[in-house]
């Protein structure tokens, strides 16, 4: 639990460690404009930058650029001031220092964004977004956290929670009012409109989880029969001799991880031991853990030889939620061009060669494109996975709810499972929420911030 005040004025440097061109100084809280005056007297007008001699009693610290933001209508919704100096740690380290003698608090990590929440200026999705579009690490994912800070995703996550009251006012008005007649649980529309709510949650559900991709990498498995040619792929996803290949089944027996980036996108592929009878113990295990990394993936490249039947899921039995490509792999041997499709079964599919590289392009671009990239405004939103857990908890109390109503259950009950699935959703804005979980999220953000 935090145990920093609220009410005090907080201080630190808003740019990263060591030298360049400008170091930004933010100073906020209800002393914010006083302190201000005591280094770089006199304060030029609200959002307008002002040069300034920036000075203490014990002598000149630089010359740099002022500017007053002034609360409620700040970043902060406090009074905020920022000092724009020559980027010198030892300047900077000046200044924080003198702000502090003279009555700040250094800030601790998220400390201004989370004011920022708590003085209502962001939702807690909103102030997550900061941080996320922070660390982006491609085009994309700044796109998705630009989203998720402008209140995209939180307008969607609100939008759910009014059609959640409103159907709960319509079934609790049967509880509440009897005497006037109301049956909602013979109303004909009460059961349409509870799907639709269920397939609106999907809807988010699929966008937030594009952005968690883009936000936390792609946890790629390749899984298939041995001697189809997975370690192969992964040395042309990586770049280089990451995994050892030969023509001996039962080369990989554990699992191995390479950490790569596609077009910027993060990407974890984890390639496994080939899936048949085992030999020994030690093959044994690794078909044990490639099975447990299949359950876990984020999508599992199913990967054949290309004059081999089309393997399917079932095959190894896959989770009926985990996402599968299929990949048919030597396609050099056969003389035919790489290519995308869907199997006899629908699966989609692509046609490559690891040995020559031909096709690799193509995968890469549905890899991309499973994660959100080029899906276009409103494709995906930033998110984590306490957004997903709150989604998926909302979406199982409505499932519950329409179950009951079916079932011919009382309204009372099918009510308090769609309150149970209002504060799931509640959890994502901030609407509810407790102190350690605000801590949690505010440590991950960076000092200035």
């Amino acid at each position: 639990m935090s145990s920093l005040p609220e009410d005090d004025t907080i201080v630190a440097p808003a740019t990263p460690p060591g030298r360049g061109g400008v170091s930004i100084v933010r100073l906020s809280g209800p002393a914010a404009l006083d302190l201000a005056r005591r280094v770089a007297e006199p304060l030029p007008a609200p959002r307008r930058a002002a040069l300034r001699a920036l000075r203490t009693p014990d002598g000149p610290i630089d010359r740099g650029l002022v500017l007053v933001f002034p609360g409620p209508d700040s970043f902060t919704g406090e009074d905020v001031v920022e000092f724009q100096l020559h980027g010198s740690p030892v300047v900077t380290t000046l200044l924080v220092r003198a702000l502090v003698a003279l009555g700040a608090r250094e800030a601790g990590p998220g400390e201004f964004t989370r004011r920022a929440f708590l003085n209502g200026r962001l939702d807690l999705a909103q102030a997550e977004a900061v941080a996320d579009l922070i660390a982006s690490a491609s085009a994309e994912a700044a796109r998705a956290a630009l989203r998720s800070l402008e209140g995209e995703f939180s307008a969607r996550v609100t939008a759910l929670v009014e059609d959640l009251t409103r159907l709960r006012v319509r079934l609790e008005a049967g509880l509440d009012f009897p005497e006037e007649g109301v049956d909602d649980l013979a109303d004909p529309e009460l059961d349409g409109l509870l799907a639709g709510l269920l397939q609106d949650l999907d809807a988010v559900r699929r966008a937030a989880d594009r952005g968690r991709v883009l936000r936390d990498g792609l946890t790629l498995v390749i899984a298939g029969p041995p001697n189809a040619g997975k370690s192969s792929l992964l040395n042309r996803l990586a770049g280089y001799e990451a995994a050892i290949v030969t023509e001996l089944p039962g080369t990989t027996r554990d699992l191995v991880r390479e950490d790569i980036l596609v077009d910027g996108m993060p990407v974890r592929v984890v390639d496994t031991a080939g899936l048949r009878k085992a030999g020994d113990r030690v093959e044994e295990e690794g078909i044990r853990r490639a099975r447990e990394a299949m359950a876990r993936a984020d999508l599992v490249l199913l990967v054949g030889a290309g004059d081999e039947p089309p393997l399917a899921p079932g095959d190894f039995a896959l989770p009926a939620a985990t996402p599968v490509l299929r990949v048919r792999n030597k396609t050099d041997l056969l003389g035919l061009p790489p290519a995308t499709g869907r199997g006899p079964d629908g699966l989609e599919e692509v046609r490559l060669s690891a040995l020559t590289g031909a096709g690799l392009e193509l995968l890469r671009d549905r890899l991309k494109a499973f994660a959100g990239h080029g899906a276009g405004e409103g494709g995906s939103y930033a998110a984590r996975r306490r957004h997903l857990e709150a989604l998926d908890r909302a979406a199982g109390a409505v499932a519950r709810a329409l179950e009951l109503l079916r079932a011919g259950n009382t309204a009372e009950l099918a009510a308090e499972e769609l309150r149970v699935a209002q504060e799931a959703l509640g959890e994502i804005t901030g609407a509810v929420s407790t102190e350690d979980l605000l801590g949690r999220i505010f440590s991950e953000f960076c000092i200035g911030k």
